[in-house]
């Protein structure tokens, strides 16, 4: 009879030993490097930009441009009286960021 308990006991304990969960620990570290845009006069951006975003965003305006060494232009516009800002490339194309 002894045997039996110690057995059972025995079986309960490895398989309870096997039920526990096990804790792992993320260590890591994400880094986001941010883009570097300079301001450029609203006359500088291309043509290509302008055409877009007057094609797209009728009666936008430009308040502000900046671009990166990417030659993508990050632009400030002001619309029906909300500001938002625009990313695109060189050639007019508009870019999700």
């Amino acid at each position: 009879m002894k045997k039996v308990i110690l057995a059972s006991a025995l079986v309960f304990g490895i398989f309870a030993a096997q039920a526990t969960p096990v804790i792992a620990h993320n260590n890591n570290i994400v880094t986001v490097q941010q883009e570097e845009f300079t301001e450029v006069p609203v006359d500088q951006v291309p043509q290509e930009v302008s055409d877009a975003l007057s094609r797209d965003f009728e009666g936008a305006t430009i308040s502000k441009a900046y671009t990166n060494e990417a030659k993508e232009y990050k632009l400030e516009i002001s619309m029906n009286g909300e500001e938002n800002v625009l990313f695109a490339d060189k050639d007019g194309n508009w870019i999700q960021k």
